[in-house]
């Protein structure tokens, strides 16, 4: 049996076609399910913590929506021992791309029935789970920004989800200021006058395929950081692109750092978000949490 977590409305109605698409393909399996639509975060997890805690057996639980969306469930997988398979239909889908998960639904369905269980790390923050990313700084205000805006939703509906993220990047550069920041990894202390963002990564990608973390591995038990400061507002707008291919590491202004516990702290504070979603604010502390959850990947072709 297989238990389907469904949101509706995310990526501007996509998650109801992508889920149409799935129990077309369910019902001509014959392949029995379980499914609910879910309103919100809260909604999602209090059903999927119920159903989990039950006498059913479950194959997987197959998440359609966003990265948000698989966040909230983060609580109630985490250490569940059902494995987790994405199928995308949010603005960033850093999830599946960072697990390599196919976009298109009928290739995700097969990862589904044929894909492979694979532990993955969480990064835990403030008592809660994270599975991407935690973006501290400029790049949290960015997507705060992102989801509270009318060009998101039009973004999507133009399936150009990316390209919401780049006009927030404009947007926030009109209000945010650069600041002092200190960030201890694994002991080590590291202070920057002038930072604009800290992103600690699980997976290489943020924000809709930002290669932010080139290196970062979801199962290695450690987290990746990326620092950017001490620039101007050019120079920072100038590695945008960059990041896009993961090249922006070379540049005297950004800081790549690994650790299995991270401490940040600023004289200002500053939003952190975790998949997009708020979690924290600075001071925090963030440590990896090794083999935390389940997810299905595609098995590697043989040469």
């Amino acid at each position: 049996m297989y238990l389907f977590i469904v949101n509706p409305n995310a990526g501007n109605g996509e998650g109801r076609r992508v889920w149409n698409k799935i129990s077309k393909q369910l019902r001509r399996r014959g392949i029995p399910y379980e499914h609910a639509f879910t309103d919100s975060g809260e909604q999602a997890h209090t059903f999927l913590q119920d159903r989990l805690s039950g006498q059913e057996t479950w194959e997987a639980v197959g998440v359609v929506g966003g990265d948000g969306t698989i966040h909230s469930l983060l609580p109630a997988m985490r250490h569940s021992g059902v494995p987790l398979a994405v199928f995308s239909a949010g603005s960033g889908n850093d999830t599946a791309r960072g697990f390599g998960i196919p976009r298109r639904t009928r290739a995700a369905l097969e990862v589904l029935f044929n894909g492979r269980p694979a532990s993955a790390d969480l990064i835990a923050v403030a008592g809660r789970s994270t599975l991407t990313a935690l973006a501290v700084g400029f790049d949290a205000e960015v997507a705060r920004n992102v989801n509270r805006s009318r060009y998101k939703k039009i973004c999507n509906a133009l399936g150009l989800g990316r390209l919401a993220y780049i006009i927030g990047i404009f947007h926030t550069l009109l209000t945010f200021r650069p600041g002092p920041l200190n960030v201890d990894c694994d002991g080590i202390a590291h202070r920057f006058e002038s930072a604009w963002l800290t992103a600690i990564n699980n997976v290489d990608s943020y924000g809709g395929g930002l290669t932010i973390c080139p290196d970062a591995k979801p199962d290695d038990g450690v987290l990746d950081l990326c620092v950017v400061h001490d620039c101007s507002k050019l120079k920072l707008l100038l590695l945008f692109p960059t990041v896009l291919f993961g090249a922006h590491t070379k540049f005297s202004f950004v800081t790549m750092l690994r650790g299995r516990n991270i401490t940040v702290s600023s004289p200002i504070p500053r939003l952190a978000l975790g998949d997009g979603e708020d979690v924290a604010a600075t001071p925090l502390n963030a440590s990896a949490d090794p083999g935390a959850i389940q997810i299905l990947r595609p098995v590697p072709e043989t040469a």
